[in-house]
């Protein structure tokens, strides 16, 4: 296991709104996992590796935001097969829901904390959740799990956490809609589509 060092401890205590939790992760350039190798970094190696992608930059973000009493919370949305899930970090501030979210894309980003419900925030990705010729996607999301059921050290692991990973995939799911709805979605537009393909990390 790795400690994190006093200078990424003090960073962490200014970071004290989600709002400073996601600008923070905006900084850290995305992982394309290089070479193809699937990784599941932890809190401490996405720090010594300077990158991230969906899953990691959510459990980054909760450890911190777990710094300011808040608990460590993620969230999966789980998508149709011809597309790729999402992981997002979720808090409550005043009794409401928002979510932090470390993507590539111009789309499925950060969400303010104005939703009274879980479905209620997740339903705000649902529209922006589309494949490059525009079909939706979003199919299922999880009840939001505790990272704090992983033990005191689950963020200093060098190893990768598909621990965590395979819990995310077993945890509750509610569907989004009933399957004949679904079959007569209408495709994203062509200029939707083109704000999907902006990329903020060039591979």
């Amino acid at each position: 296991m790795l400690p994190f060092t006093k200078r990424e401890l003090v960073k962490f205590g200014k970071l004290n709104t989600p709002a400073k939790v996601q600008d923070f992760l905006n900084t850290i350039p995305i992982n394309h996992e290089p070479g193809g190798k699937d990784t599941v970094k932890s809190p401490v190696m996405v720090m010594r590796t300077k990158s991230a992608h969906c899953i990691e930059g959510a459990l980054l973000a909760a450890y911190i935001l777990s710094f300011h009493g808040y608990k460590p919370l993620i969230l999966h949305l789980e998508s149709t097969r011809e597309d790729m899930d999402h992981v997002i970090a979720v808090f409550r501030d005043n009794g409401l829901w928002g979510a932090i979210s470390k993507t590539n894309h111009a789309v499925l980003r950060y969400r303010e904390p104005v939703y009274k419900s879980i479905r209620e925030l997740v339903m705000s990705y649902f529209h922006e959740y589309f494949t490059n010729d525009g079909v939706k996607t979003l199919r299922r999301y999880s009840e939001p799990m505790n990272l704090n059921e992983f033990g005191p050290d689950w963020m200093y692991e060098e190893k990768d956490l598909w621990g965590i990973d395979e819990a995310l995939d077993k945890i509750k799911h509610y569907d989004i809609a009933p399957k004949e709805t679904l079959k007569t979605l209408r495709r994203a537009d062509k200029i939707e589509r083109g704000a999907g393909q902006i990329v903020e990390w060039e591979e």
